[in-house]
């Protein structure tokens, strides 16, 4: 019931004033916690109810033993026990509210993926939702479903949270100064040491029974957010070009067309080579069947329509593959052809089948797709790929 994270998360959604307005509501949710347990407490200490070990046969929470004890086991226990249940999923909704907003602020300093920072369909940070859903999920399943084991996890995170927010303000009050600035940092200086103190005892006291997640936790992902943010600076500096649009050594690229035979998919891709440039090579590799039969449609299709058409004739490339190898040496003279035309681009036009139904990709190899991720990872600068799709029809 405490609900201070979605309060503080949420301090813009209060009416004017607003800052008035949440203090007020925080304060009533702090009375009403401070109620309930003091309530809590005494009833237990009343009718001797402890807390049972979880996951055990038996098991029952304080709460639920409490209002047994109290009602009995009628439709008012039941009740309760839903009630129960209800603020617990408005408490989990309020982390896939509040959670999703963090990781935009942390996104928009460069500390996660930009993903992160964008709006989903329903004008919601998705990213954010559907990682704390895995996550959520995965420490279910990791601790068995007992949620009692999941405590220290949240203790020495939540306190931890509460202690660095209590040093901000103590940070916050020394910069502002004036009268109240004393009494300020006072307050919120004791409110550090109190949680930190309690970040330690739990981390001591529960590391064998989670709390090792959390400490091994923390430390993982600041590194992981200090690195995407070293990516992203590094992208920038690399990337940034104050220069004016560079004119000079602009020519047409050596365009390289990957041909498996001679039909509508080839002919299309062939057709974009020669609108990009006059000089187009169509590639072959022999793996022992075949390459006679495209050499002769090569000279009927290709060489005697482009000659007649007064257009440059496209050259024929036909690479041997004694061990029956496609990708790799198409990779490998692509590299070459970069290696030895420095002064020139490599465009590498890859026709390629699309099929309408996802289940059909199964029927074909899938060629194309890694031979664009491999020239996408070993290529560079100037080796360019170039997707030339064929639509089947219905």
């Amino acid at each position: 019931m405490t609900g201070v994270e979605a309060v503080s998360n949420g301090v813009k959604a209060f009416r004017e004033p607003v800052v008035k307005t949440a203090q007020r509501t925080l304060t009533a949710i702090v009375v009403i916690l401070i109620a309930l347990l003091a309530g809590i407490a005494y009833l237990v200490r009343v009718y001797h109810i402890g807390a049972t070990p979880p996951g055990q046969p038996g098991y029952q929470s304080v709460l639920s033993q409490l209002t047994a004890a109290v009602t009995g086991r009628g439709a008012f226990y039941y009740l309760t026990i839903g009630s129960i249940l209800l603020v617990l999923v408005f408490s989990a909704n309020t982390a896939f509210a509040d959670f999703p907003r963090v990781c935009r602020a942390v996104a928009q300093d460069g500390y996660l993926p930009y993903s992160f920072a964008s709006r989903g369909r329903r004008l919601v940070y998705s990213q954010g939702i559907y990682v704390l859903a895995f996550l959520s999920a995965f420490l279910l399943l990791l601790f068995g479903g007992v949620t009692d084991r999941l405590i220290p996890l949240y203790a020495v995170g939540a306190f931890l949270a509460f202690t660095l927010s209590q040093a901000g303000m103590v940070a916050h009050w020394r910069r502002k100064g004036g009268r109240r600035s004393r009494s300020s940092i006072f307050v919120n200086g004791m409110g550090a040491a109190a949680t930190a103190t309690t970040v330690g005892v739990v981390t001591v006291s529960k590391f064998a029974e989670g709390a090792w997640v959390t400490t091994l936790l923390i430390p993982t992902i600041m590194t992981l957010m200090i690195s995407v943010r070293r990516h992203y600076d590094r992208e920038q500096v690399e990337t940034a070009n104050p220069a004016p649009l560079d004119l000079s050594n602009l020519r047409e690229p050596l365009v390289v067309v990957p041909i498996l035979r001679w039909d509508k998919i080839a002919q299309k891709g062939l057709r974009f080579a020669l609108i990009l440039s006059a000089d187009v090579q169509g590639l072959h590799v022999d793996c022992g069947e075949g390459s006679q039969r495209l050499r002769e449609n090569w000279s009927r299709y290709v060489e005697k329509p482009t000659k007649k058409a007064g257009l440059p004739t496209p050259k024929l490339v036909v690479l041997e593959s004694p061990y029956r190898f496609i990708i790799n040496p198409i990779m490998n003279y692509v590299l070459e052809l970069e290696k030895n035309n420095p002064d020139r681009e490599i465009a590498v036009l890859v026709p390629e089948l699309v099929v309408q139904r996802w289940y059909h990709y199964l029927l074909h190899n899938q060629r194309a797709a890694w031979l664009k991720a491999l020239l996408l990872l070993k290529g560079n600068q100037r080796i360019i790929v170039i997707d030339v799709p064929w639509y089947l029809s219905s």
